[in-house]
Protein backbone atom coordinates (compact mmCIF):
# COMPACT_ATOMS: atom_id res chain seq x y z
CA UNK A 1 0.00 0.00 0.00
CA UNK A 2 1.27 3.47 -0.91
CA UNK A 3 0.28 6.49 1.20
CA UNK A 4 1.16 9.91 -0.20
CA UNK A 5 1.71 12.78 2.25
CA UNK A 6 1.60 16.42 1.18
CA UNK A 7 1.81 19.64 3.22
CA UNK A 8 1.09 23.21 2.18
CA UNK A 9 3.76 24.85 4.40
CA UNK A 10 2.14 28.30 4.40
CA UNK A 11 -1.43 27.16 5.10
CA UNK A 12 -3.04 28.95 8.02
CA UNK A 13 -0.45 31.71 8.32
CA UNK A 14 -2.98 34.43 7.52
CA UNK A 15 -5.32 33.50 10.37
CA UNK A 16 -3.69 34.90 13.50
CA UNK A 17 -2.80 38.14 11.67
CA UNK A 18 -6.41 38.71 10.51
CA UNK A 19 -5.78 38.23 6.78
CA UNK A 20 -8.56 35.60 6.42
CA UNK A 21 -6.34 33.32 4.33
CA UNK A 22 -2.92 32.92 2.74
CA UNK A 23 -3.72 32.43 -0.95
CA UNK A 24 -1.30 34.23 -3.28
CA UNK A 25 2.28 35.48 -2.97
CA UNK A 26 1.31 39.03 -1.95
CA UNK A 27 -0.90 37.83 0.91
CA UNK A 28 1.90 35.58 2.14
CA UNK A 29 4.31 38.54 2.04
CA UNK A 30 1.87 40.60 4.12
CA UNK A 31 1.37 37.74 6.58
CA UNK A 32 5.12 37.39 7.11
CA UNK A 33 5.48 41.17 7.52
CA UNK A 34 2.82 41.05 10.25
CA UNK A 35 4.75 38.37 12.12
CA UNK A 36 2.86 35.26 11.01
CA UNK A 37 4.59 31.97 11.73
CA UNK A 38 4.09 28.59 10.00
CA UNK A 39 1.83 26.17 11.86
CA UNK A 40 0.77 23.69 9.18
CA UNK A 41 3.69 21.38 9.99
CA UNK A 42 2.52 21.09 13.61
CA UNK A 43 -1.00 20.09 12.60
CA UNK A 44 0.31 17.70 9.95
CA UNK A 45 2.63 16.15 12.53
CA UNK A 46 -0.25 15.73 14.98
CA UNK A 47 -2.21 13.83 12.33
CA UNK A 48 0.67 11.50 11.52
CA UNK A 49 1.39 10.87 15.20
CA UNK A 50 -2.23 9.77 15.67
CA UNK A 51 -1.79 7.27 12.82
CA UNK A 52 1.26 5.50 14.27
CA UNK A 53 2.46 2.80 14.18
CA UNK A 54 2.71 2.34 10.44
CA UNK A 55 1.70 -1.23 9.56
CA UNK A 56 4.02 -3.54 7.67
CA UNK A 57 3.61 -3.28 3.93
CA UNK A 58 2.75 0.44 3.95
CA UNK A 59 5.11 2.74 2.05
CA UNK A 60 4.99 6.53 2.18
CA UNK A 61 5.47 8.86 -0.76
CA UNK A 62 6.03 12.55 -0.21
CA UNK A 63 7.55 15.84 -1.37
CA UNK A 64 10.95 17.23 -0.53
CA UNK A 65 11.63 19.33 2.56
CA UNK A 66 8.85 21.21 4.29
CA UNK A 67 6.22 19.88 1.87
CA UNK A 68 6.27 16.57 3.72
CA UNK A 69 9.61 14.75 3.83
CA UNK A 70 10.93 16.66 6.87
CA UNK A 71 7.85 15.91 8.98
CA UNK A 72 7.93 12.21 8.12
CA UNK A 73 11.65 12.08 8.95
CA UNK A 74 11.04 13.71 12.35
CA UNK A 75 8.69 10.82 13.17
CA UNK A 76 11.05 8.17 11.86
CA UNK A 77 8.91 7.35 8.83
CA UNK A 78 10.94 6.69 5.66
CA UNK A 79 9.50 7.90 2.38
CA UNK A 80 10.14 8.06 -1.33
CA UNK A 81 10.28 11.63 -2.67
CA UNK A 82 8.21 12.01 -5.84
CA UNK A 83 8.32 15.81 -6.09
CA UNK A 84 10.89 18.39 -4.97
CA UNK A 85 9.82 22.06 -4.82
CA UNK A 86 12.24 24.84 -5.65
CA UNK A 87 12.23 27.76 -3.22
CA UNK A 88 9.05 29.08 -1.62
CA UNK A 89 6.09 26.88 -2.51
CA UNK A 90 2.88 27.87 -4.27
CA UNK A 91 -0.39 26.32 -5.39
CA UNK A 92 1.33 25.13 -8.55
CA UNK A 93 3.69 23.03 -6.40
CA UNK A 94 0.66 21.43 -4.73
CA UNK A 95 -0.88 20.59 -8.10
CA UNK A 96 2.34 19.15 -9.51
CA UNK A 97 2.95 17.13 -6.36
CA UNK A 98 -0.56 15.67 -6.37
CA UNK A 99 -0.23 14.64 -10.01
CA UNK A 100 3.16 13.04 -9.31
CA UNK A 101 1.70 11.11 -6.38
CA UNK A 102 -1.20 9.82 -8.44
CA UNK A 103 1.16 8.78 -11.23
CA UNK A 104 3.36 6.99 -8.68
CA UNK A 105 0.40 4.79 -7.76
CA UNK A 106 -0.68 6.34 -4.46
CA UNK A 107 -3.60 4.49 -2.86
CA UNK A 108 -4.41 7.52 -0.69
CA UNK A 109 -3.23 11.14 -0.53
CA UNK A 110 -3.11 12.75 2.91
CA UNK A 111 -2.71 16.52 2.64
CA UNK A 112 -2.50 19.37 5.15
CA UNK A 113 -3.86 22.77 4.18
CA UNK A 114 -7.05 24.77 3.77
CA UNK A 115 -9.71 25.23 1.11
CA UNK A 116 -7.19 26.65 -1.36
CA UNK A 117 -5.12 23.48 -1.02
CA UNK A 118 -8.21 21.32 -1.52
CA UNK A 119 -8.98 23.30 -4.69
CA UNK A 120 -5.48 22.58 -5.99
CA UNK A 121 -5.91 18.85 -5.37
CA UNK A 122 -9.33 18.92 -7.00
CA UNK A 123 -7.80 20.45 -10.14
CA UNK A 124 -4.80 18.10 -10.16
CA UNK A 125 -6.80 14.92 -9.61
CA UNK A 126 -9.60 15.64 -12.07
CA UNK A 127 -10.58 12.38 -13.74
CA UNK A 128 -8.75 10.29 -11.13
CA UNK A 129 -10.38 8.34 -8.31
CA UNK A 130 -7.50 8.57 -5.82
CA UNK A 131 -9.05 9.05 -2.35
CA UNK A 132 -7.81 11.79 -0.04
CA UNK A 133 -7.90 12.75 3.63
CA UNK A 134 -7.46 16.42 4.47
CA UNK A 135 -5.71 17.57 7.64
CA UNK A 136 -7.25 20.92 8.68
CA UNK A 137 -4.38 23.42 8.71
CA UNK A 138 -5.70 26.47 6.84
CA UNK A 139 -7.72 29.56 7.70
CA UNK A 140 -10.66 28.69 5.42
CA UNK A 141 -11.86 25.12 5.94
CA UNK A 142 -15.35 24.99 4.45
CA UNK A 143 -14.78 21.82 2.38
CA UNK A 144 -16.03 18.39 3.44
CA UNK A 145 -12.71 16.63 2.74
CA UNK A 146 -11.09 17.52 6.07
CA UNK A 147 -10.94 15.74 9.38
CA UNK A 148 -12.82 17.26 12.31
CA UNK A 149 -9.38 17.80 13.88
CA UNK A 150 -5.84 16.78 12.85
CA UNK A 151 -6.03 13.87 15.30
CA UNK A 152 -9.27 12.62 13.72
CA UNK A 153 -7.58 12.84 10.30
CA UNK A 154 -4.77 10.68 11.65
CA UNK A 155 -7.19 8.19 13.17
CA UNK A 156 -8.91 7.85 9.80
CA UNK A 157 -5.53 7.32 8.13
CA UNK A 158 -4.80 4.54 10.64
CA UNK A 159 -8.12 2.88 9.77
CA UNK A 160 -7.25 3.07 6.07
CA UNK A 161 -3.76 1.61 6.54
CA UNK A 162 -5.16 -1.24 8.61
CA UNK A 163 -7.77 -2.18 6.02
CA UNK A 164 -10.73 -0.91 8.03
CA UNK A 165 -12.05 1.49 5.36
CA UNK A 166 -14.24 -0.14 2.75
CA UNK A 167 -16.64 2.58 1.65
CA UNK A 168 -15.92 5.88 -0.06
CA UNK A 169 -17.94 8.89 -1.10
CA UNK A 170 -17.56 12.10 -3.10
CA UNK A 171 -17.15 15.21 -0.93
CA UNK A 172 -17.63 18.84 -1.94
CA UNK A 173 -14.68 21.19 -2.31
CA UNK A 174 -15.73 24.75 -1.48
CA UNK A 175 -13.71 27.95 -1.39
CA UNK A 176 -14.37 31.64 -1.05
CA UNK A 177 -12.97 34.78 -2.65
CA UNK A 178 -10.36 35.87 -0.09
CA UNK A 179 -10.35 39.53 -1.15
CA UNK A 180 -14.14 39.71 -0.80
CA UNK A 181 -13.77 37.80 2.49
CA UNK A 182 -11.46 40.54 3.82
CA UNK A 183 -14.14 43.09 2.97
CA UNK A 184 -16.73 41.14 4.98
CA UNK A 185 -18.47 39.40 2.05
CA UNK A 186 -18.73 35.61 1.84
CA UNK A 187 -18.79 34.52 -1.80
CA UNK A 188 -18.62 30.73 -1.55
CA UNK A 189 -18.17 28.68 -4.69
CA UNK A 190 -18.32 24.96 -5.43
CA UNK A 191 -15.16 23.76 -7.22
CA UNK A 192 -15.81 20.05 -7.58
CA UNK A 193 -15.52 16.86 -5.56
CA UNK A 194 -12.78 14.67 -4.16
CA UNK A 195 -13.11 11.03 -3.11
CA UNK A 196 -12.88 10.49 0.66
CA UNK A 197 -13.39 7.55 3.04
CA UNK A 198 -16.98 7.36 4.26
CA UNK A 199 -16.58 8.08 7.98
CA UNK A 200 -18.69 10.81 9.57
CA UNK A 201 -17.02 10.29 12.93
CA UNK A 202 -13.72 11.57 11.55
CA UNK A 203 -14.57 13.86 8.61
CA UNK A 204 -16.39 17.18 8.92
CA UNK A 205 -19.37 18.28 6.87
CA UNK A 206 -19.10 21.29 4.60
CA UNK A 207 -20.02 24.63 6.19
CA UNK A 208 -23.68 25.59 5.90
CA UNK A 209 -25.18 29.06 5.99
CA UNK A 210 -27.99 30.35 8.17
CA UNK A 211 -31.64 30.47 7.11
CA UNK A 212 -34.15 33.29 7.22
CA UNK A 213 -35.96 31.87 10.26
CA UNK A 214 -32.75 32.31 12.27
CA UNK A 215 -32.94 36.11 11.98
CA UNK A 216 -35.30 36.61 14.92
CA UNK A 217 -33.20 34.35 17.16
CA UNK A 218 -29.97 36.10 16.17
CA UNK A 219 -31.49 39.48 16.99
CA UNK A 220 -32.64 38.21 20.38
CA UNK A 221 -29.20 36.73 21.10
CA UNK A 222 -27.49 40.00 20.17
CA UNK A 223 -29.84 42.09 22.30
CA UNK A 224 -29.41 39.82 25.33
CA UNK A 225 -25.60 39.69 25.17
CA UNK A 226 -25.37 43.46 24.67
CA UNK A 227 -27.66 43.96 27.67
CA UNK A 228 -25.43 41.76 29.85
CA UNK A 229 -22.20 43.67 29.18
CA UNK A 230 -20.54 45.00 32.34
CA UNK A 231 -18.88 48.43 32.60
CA UNK A 232 -15.09 48.46 32.20
CA UNK A 233 -14.86 44.89 30.91
CA UNK A 234 -13.28 44.00 27.55
CA UNK A 235 -15.46 41.97 25.19
CA UNK A 236 -13.86 40.31 22.18
CA UNK A 237 -16.58 39.62 19.63
CA UNK A 238 -15.71 36.83 17.19
CA UNK A 239 -16.68 36.31 13.57
CA UNK A 240 -20.06 35.25 12.20
CA UNK A 241 -23.59 36.51 11.67
CA UNK A 242 -24.71 35.44 15.15
CA UNK A 243 -22.05 37.51 16.89
CA UNK A 244 -22.61 40.32 14.37
CA UNK A 245 -26.03 40.70 16.00
CA UNK A 246 -24.28 41.77 19.22
CA UNK A 247 -22.58 44.65 17.42
CA UNK A 248 -25.86 45.55 15.72
CA UNK A 249 -27.56 45.72 19.12
CA UNK A 250 -24.83 48.09 20.32
CA UNK A 251 -25.13 50.21 17.18
CA UNK A 252 -21.45 49.63 16.38
CA UNK A 253 -19.71 48.80 13.09
CA UNK A 254 -18.36 45.27 12.99
CA UNK A 255 -16.02 42.96 11.14
CA UNK A 256 -18.25 40.11 10.04
CA UNK A 257 -15.27 37.82 9.50
CA UNK A 258 -12.88 39.10 12.15
CA UNK A 259 -12.55 39.91 15.85
CA UNK A 260 -13.66 43.27 17.27
CA UNK A 261 -13.19 44.67 20.79
CA UNK A 262 -15.83 46.48 22.85
CA UNK A 263 -15.51 48.21 26.22
CA UNK A 264 -18.20 50.34 27.86
CA UNK A 265 -20.37 49.74 24.77
CA UNK A 266 -17.79 51.51 22.59
CA UNK A 267 -15.66 50.01 19.81
CA UNK A 268 -12.05 49.98 21.00
CA UNK A 269 -10.53 47.68 18.36
CA UNK A 270 -11.59 46.40 14.97
CA UNK A 271 -10.48 43.36 12.92
CA UNK A 272 -7.77 42.61 15.44
CA UNK A 273 -4.74 40.35 15.04
CA UNK A 274 -3.70 37.90 17.73
CA UNK A 275 -0.90 40.25 18.78
CA UNK A 276 -3.26 43.23 19.12
CA UNK A 277 -5.70 41.15 21.16
CA UNK A 278 -2.98 40.02 23.56
CA UNK A 279 -1.95 43.65 24.10
CA UNK A 280 -5.52 44.48 25.18
CA UNK A 281 -6.66 41.37 27.04
CA UNK A 282 -6.18 40.95 30.78
CA UNK A 283 -6.92 37.87 32.93
CA UNK A 284 -10.19 38.25 34.80
CA UNK A 285 -11.23 41.25 32.72
CA UNK A 286 -11.86 39.71 29.28
CA UNK A 287 -14.84 37.90 27.77
CA UNK A 288 -14.82 36.08 24.43
CA UNK A 289 -18.11 35.98 22.52
CA UNK A 290 -18.06 33.29 19.83
CA UNK A 291 -20.49 31.29 17.76
CA UNK A 292 -20.71 27.87 16.16
CA UNK A 293 -19.93 27.15 12.50
CA UNK A 294 -23.10 25.87 10.87
CA UNK A 295 -22.96 22.32 9.56
CA UNK A 296 -19.57 21.65 11.19
CA UNK A 297 -19.94 22.61 14.84
CA UNK A 298 -16.56 24.24 15.44
CA UNK A 299 -16.31 26.95 18.09
CA UNK A 300 -12.54 27.47 17.90
CA UNK A 301 -10.06 26.61 15.15
CA UNK A 302 -12.05 27.52 12.05
CA UNK A 303 -11.73 31.07 10.73
CA UNK A 304 -10.99 32.62 14.14
CA UNK A 305 -7.32 31.77 14.64
CA UNK A 306 -6.82 35.26 16.09
CA UNK A 307 -8.43 33.76 19.20
CA UNK A 308 -5.33 31.68 19.78
CA UNK A 309 -4.62 29.33 22.68
CA UNK A 310 -2.84 32.17 24.51
CA UNK A 311 -5.84 34.47 24.05
CA UNK A 312 -8.27 31.79 25.27
CA UNK A 313 -6.12 31.03 28.31
CA UNK A 314 -5.90 34.74 29.13
CA UNK A 315 -9.69 35.01 29.14
CA UNK A 316 -10.27 31.67 30.85
CA UNK A 317 -12.82 28.97 30.01
CA UNK A 318 -15.36 30.52 32.37
CA UNK A 319 -15.28 33.73 30.32
CA UNK A 320 -16.01 32.15 26.94
CA UNK A 321 -19.59 32.85 25.86
CA UNK A 322 -20.90 30.63 23.05
CA UNK A 323 -23.99 31.75 21.12
CA UNK A 324 -25.98 29.91 18.44
CA UNK A 325 -29.54 29.81 17.16
CA UNK A 326 -31.72 26.81 18.06
CA UNK A 327 -31.96 25.89 14.38
CA UNK A 328 -28.18 25.71 14.07
CA UNK A 329 -27.88 23.48 17.15
CA UNK A 330 -30.75 21.26 16.03
CA UNK A 331 -29.08 20.72 12.66
CA UNK A 332 -25.92 19.54 14.41
CA UNK A 333 -27.64 17.18 16.88
CA UNK A 334 -26.58 14.62 18.09
CA UNK A 335 -23.03 15.64 17.24
CA UNK A 336 -21.12 17.71 19.83
CA UNK A 337 -19.72 21.18 19.35
CA UNK A 338 -16.02 21.10 18.52
CA UNK A 339 -12.75 22.76 19.53
CA UNK A 340 -9.59 22.47 17.46
CA UNK A 341 -7.23 25.14 18.78
CA UNK A 342 -4.05 23.30 17.86
CA UNK A 343 -3.19 22.92 21.56
CA UNK A 344 -4.18 19.46 22.80
CA UNK A 345 -4.05 20.40 26.50
CA UNK A 346 -6.29 23.41 25.93
CA UNK A 347 -8.72 21.38 23.84
CA UNK A 348 -9.03 18.93 26.73
CA UNK A 349 -9.57 21.78 29.21
CA UNK A 350 -12.28 23.33 27.03
CA UNK A 351 -14.13 20.04 26.58
CA UNK A 352 -17.26 19.31 28.56
CA UNK A 353 -20.71 20.86 28.83
CA UNK A 354 -21.18 24.59 28.26
CA UNK A 355 -24.26 26.84 28.26
CA UNK A 356 -24.97 28.16 24.76
CA UNK A 357 -26.98 31.37 24.48
CA UNK A 358 -29.88 30.69 22.10
CA UNK A 359 -32.11 33.75 22.58
CA UNK A 360 -33.20 36.42 25.06
CA UNK A 361 -32.35 34.98 28.50
CA UNK A 362 -32.32 31.47 26.98
CA UNK A 363 -29.53 28.92 27.23
CA UNK A 364 -29.07 25.33 26.15
CA UNK A 365 -26.42 23.00 27.56
CA UNK A 366 -24.23 21.53 24.82
CA UNK A 367 -21.21 19.28 24.86
CA UNK A 368 -17.87 20.61 23.64
CA UNK A 369 -15.54 17.95 22.29
CA UNK A 370 -12.15 17.75 20.61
Amino acid sequence: MKIAFLVNPVAGMGGAVALKGTDGAETLRRALALGAVPRAHLRAGAALSAALPVPDGVRFLSCGGEMGEAILASLGIPCGVVYAPEGRTSGEDTRRAARAMAEAGADLIVFAGGDGTARDLCAALEGRAVPVIGVPAGVKIHSAVYGVTPVRSGQLLAKFMNGQVRDFTRADVMDIDEEAFRQGHVNARFYGCLTVPLDRSCLQDRKSGGMARDEYDRTAIGAWLADQMRPGRLYLVGSGTTTQAVMDALGLPDTLLGVDAVRDRRLVGRDLTERAILEMARPGDTTLIVTVIGGQGHVFGRGNQQLSPEVIRTAGRENVVVAATPAKLNALFPRPLLVDTGDADLDRALSGYVPVVTGWARRQMCRLSR
